[in-house]
């Protein structure tokens, strides 16, 4: 939606039944597989044919830690992470998306199973700490999003967690500007409306998840992502909520050229929104 002045008023959200929650899950899960089945060939997938070279060109690469400072939570699930992000980067590393096809971050991957290797990570649901099979991949649809927030690629779905768990430290992009992940109704895909193909790289090199965006032809332009408008809003429940507004400047041979609205966000705090810096947690994103 884009942003007219005003910020949306942010509510708690209401509690569901397990029972409609898991009934939710199973439906939205059949929608997505059907849309996987349907439109099969649309997808980007990543045959040890296409994969196994690099397009020549990089558009941009990002790199962020595997460890972070997390106030009062084990570092194990931390460790746990590491393995999970290593074997879901090894699904993705190298896939090429042609002209026309569309990166589904899922399909890729697959159900994060302990029978399949992944371990307990942290997860973020409701605004609390949990922990599960797969827990932390965020942190690898975070690095891919803002990846292609800097490239022609079109973002055709993309999620945010409603809640702002963790305040801000050592914060290096943008709040708001990561996707959230849940197997399989979360998902993040990208679609290639250009007419050339691009290539994701993602790995794990020494303490960072690393990633670039290959492309088979030179960039013409740049991208640049800035913040506006930014506001932590005392809301009629007692808590604070917070927004912002992402765009993004387009530049030609050092020149902006245009800029274009991103997306806004909207989310519940979860801790005071002016705390000492003793308190504070490393940013999750």
């Amino acid at each position: 939606m884009m942003y007219e002045g005003k910020t949306e008023q942010v509510r708690p959200c209401r509690k569901r039944s397990r029972l409609r929650a898991e009934c939710g899950k199973i439906y939205y899960g059949c929608l997505r597989r059907a849309v996987w089945l349907v439109m099969n060939r649309k997808f980007a997938s990543c045959s040890q044919n296409v994969c196994e070279n690099k397009l020549p060109y990089v558009c941009f690469e990002h790199r962020t830690p595997l460890l972070r400072r997390l106030k009062d939570l084990d570092m194990q699930y931390q460790y746990n992470k590491i393995t999970n992000l290593r074997l879901a980067s090894a699904r993705i590393h190298g896939v090429v998306i042609h002209p026309g096809q569309i990166f589904s971050y899922w399909k890729l991957i697959g159900k994060p199973t302990y029978r399949r290797g992944y371990l307990d990570g942290m997860v973020l649901k409701g605004g609390r700490i949990g922990y599960g099979p797969g827990g932390g991949l965020c942190q690898m649809s975070n690095l891919i999003f803002w990846m292609v927030l800097h490239s022609p690629l079109t973002v055709t779905e993309r999620h945010r967690h409603s809640y702002d768990v963790f305040p801000d430290s050592n914060r290096k992009q943008p709040f708001g500007s990561g996707a959230t992940c849940s197997y399989l109704h979360i998902d993040l895909m990208i679609r290639n409306d250009t007419d050339r193909d691009f290539q994701i790289m993602v790995w794990l090199d020494g303490d960072d998840l690393r990633g670039e965006l290959r492309s088979s032809e030179p960039a013409d332009v740049t991208y640049e992502i800035v913040e506006r408008n930014h506001m932590m809003k005392g809301e009629y429940w007692g808590g604070y909520s917070r927004h912002n507004e992402l765009y993004r400047q387009i530049f030609k041979d050092g020149t902006m050229i245009g800029e274009e609205f991103v997306l806004s966000n909207h989310a519940m705090m979860m801790y005071a929104p002016f705390i000492s810096d003793g308190n504070m947690h490393e940013s999750a994103e």
